[in-house]
C-alpha cells in the first residue's frame, strides 16, 4: 500500500476546493483553508457513506462529545460519496458535521490516501489529519489493516488525547501558531 502512506506531520497540506454539505444540508464550494481560517480541522477520510464501518466511524466522532461540541477543532469528513449522499447521511445520523465531496479522490490524493483495494477499486485510505490555520499537517491517523484499511476505525479516544496535548501546547500560547487561545 506504498502509494497511500498519508502527508506526515509538519508537511504542508494542500488547499483545495471541492462541495462541501454542510450539517444543515447546505451544499456549498468550500476550500480547506477557507475551513482552517476559522480553527484547526481535523480532516477525516473514510470510504463511503452508509458502509458500516463508516457509520460505526461517524457515531464514535458524534457521541464523542468533545467532537461534536468543540470550540477548538473542527472535524470534516472526505468520501467520494456525492452531496446527495451526504445529505441523507448526515440527516440519518444527526451529525454536526460537514462533508467533503470527493468522487475522483482528488483530495484523498493530494493527501496521499488513494489506493487501489485489491488492485481493483480505487478508495481513501481511513485516516484523519490536523491541519492547522498554515495549512501544516500537526497530527495525523492513519487505518493500518493489513488488508483492507478501510476496516479501521479511528480511535477517538486516542485522536481527542492526542489533539488536547497538541491544541494545549504544554501552556506555550504563540500567537501566530494556529492554535492560540485553545483550552485557554
Amino acid at each position: 500500500m506504498g502509494d497511500a502512506d498519508g502527508l506526515d506531520v509538519g508537511e504542508t497540506a494542500p488547499d483545495f476546493t471541492a462541495e462541501l454539505v454542510d450539517p444543515d444540508g447546505t451544499v456549498r464550494e468550500a476550500s480547506l483553508s477557507e475551513l482552517v481560517d476559522e480553527k484547526p480541522v481535523l480532516l477525516t477520510f473514510y470510504t463511503v457513506d452508509f458502509s458500516p464501518d463508516c457509520i460505526e466511524e461517524w457515531c464514535s466522532f458524534r457521541d464523542f462529545d468533545w467532537f461534536a461540541a468543540s470550540e477548538d477543532v473542527q472535524v470534516v469528513g472526505v468520501s467520494k460519496s456525492r452531496p446527495y449522499l451526504h445529505k441523507r447521511f448526515i440527516s440519518y445520523l444527526d451529525l454536526n458535521f460537514p462533508l467533503f465531496s470527493d468522487p475522483d479522490l482528488d483530495v484523498a490524493e493530494k493527501f496521499e490516501v488513494s489506493y487501489k483495494a485489491f488492485h481493483l477499486f480505487s478508495r481513501s485510505r481511513r485516516s484523519c489529519f490536523l491541519v492547522d490555520g498554515d495549512r501544516t499537517v500537526q497530527y495525523r491517523w492513519l487505518g493500518e489493516h493489513w488488508l483492507d484499511p478501510t476496516r479501521d476505525t479511528p480511535p477517538v479516544g486516542e485522536i481527542h488525547e492526542a489533539l488536547v496535548d497538541i491544541l494545549d501546547g504544554g501552556g506555550d500560547e504563540d500567537p501566530d501558531d494556529g492554535f492560540s487561545g485553545a483550552f485557554a
